[in-house]
């Protein structure tokens, strides 16, 4: 069963109403539906923070399992709930410049910084071609307060021994940021690896990077998605700690320089985004195996 309990309510009988029925629309009020046995199986793995299945609507109930109970804030307009989900028959249509988030201080446990390690994995099915569609994490471009985030379709990869970049598209990207601002000598954060595999639109993939202050690692659907010198990407540097002014947590979205009213502006004054179906979303704080990655991927999209 799903860890939301919804706040009792004192049910008003009206006139005529009898007890049977009174009971029926009591009982449907204050029960979630159960949980998916592959959504179960997730919230039980060792070191979960965070996790969302999508299946219990938007509107406010967007709240996770795992070790913290954390409710998601739909911004730009209510999200929409459609069918064809991963772990049941729901997930969520994001329109490209809609988001997600949960102010810092209301989720201190996703403050992974330091010496900590950390895994994201999220089911997702983009719609648009747009670059660096961000997917979730702690990542503020526009105060200089990058932690750790998951991106995909960026056009570009990074060399881990020179720092370089090379063009690419549409592939799946793990950052983690020591500076919390851009690279040294560079004009960015430099330090992200970059799967190899194409993401095709239209079609679900099972995303996920892990991070264990040895190198960041890029999965698709359940393998690593293994790049020359950009994925795994070699870095033994801390994670960035924002202080109690860093990132919020945000997914779909994250502030950028040309954003200066985030977060009270909702909108984003910019193109880009994530735009298309979000399956489900999970945090650890600590680095999944290869073979965690299989199995889950085996648990949740078996006829992918």
């Amino acid at each position: 069963m799903s860890i939301h309990k919804p706040t009792p309510t004192r049910a008003i009988r009206p006139a005529g109403c009898s007890a049977w029925l009174l009971f029926l629309v009591c009982a449907c009020s204050a029960f979630a539906a159960p949980a998916s046995p592959a959504s179960d199986a997730i919230a039980r793995i060792q070191n979960l923070l965070c996790f969302w299945d999508f299946q219990e609507g938007s509107n406010g109930h967007l709240q996770s399992r795992g070790k913290y109970a954390y409710t998601l804030q739909e911004k730009n307009g209510a999200i929409e709930q459609v069918g064809g989900g991963i772990f049941g028959p729901s997930s969520l249509q994001v329109k490209k410049g809609q988001w997600l988030m949960i102010p810092r201080r209301d989720c201190p446990g996703l403050d992974l910084h330091g010496s900590q390690s950390v895994t994201i994995i999220a089911w997702v099915q983009r719609q648009n071609d747009g670059i660096w569609q961000y997917l979730a994490g702690m990542w503020n471009e526009r105060d200089a307060k990058r932690q750790y985030a998951l991106f995909t379709c960026g056009h570009m990869q990074s060399d881990y021994t020179t720092l370089q970049r090379t063009p690419v598209r549409y592939r799946a990207h793990g950052y983690v940021s020591d500076v919390g601002g851009a690279t040294a000598d560079r004009p960015y954060c430099f330090s992200y690896g970059t799967g190899k595999t194409t993401l095709e639109k239209n079609r679900w993939y099972m995303l996920a990077f892990t991070f264990d202050q040895e190198a960041i690692r890029v999965y698709c659907d359940g393998v690593l998605d293994e790049n020359a010198n950009a994925n795994p990407f070699r870095w033994s540097k801390p994670i960035f700690d924002g202080g109690s002014d860093g990132s919020d947590f945000t997914v779909a979205q994250r502030a950028l320089p040309k954003w200066p009213g985030y977060p009270v502006v909702e909108a984003p004054t910019h193109g880009e985004g994530f735009g298309g179906l979000l399956g489900g979303l999970a945090v650890f704080d600590r680095s999944l195996t290869a073979e965690e990655m299989m199995n889950i991927y085996r648990l949740t999209m078996p006829a992918r």
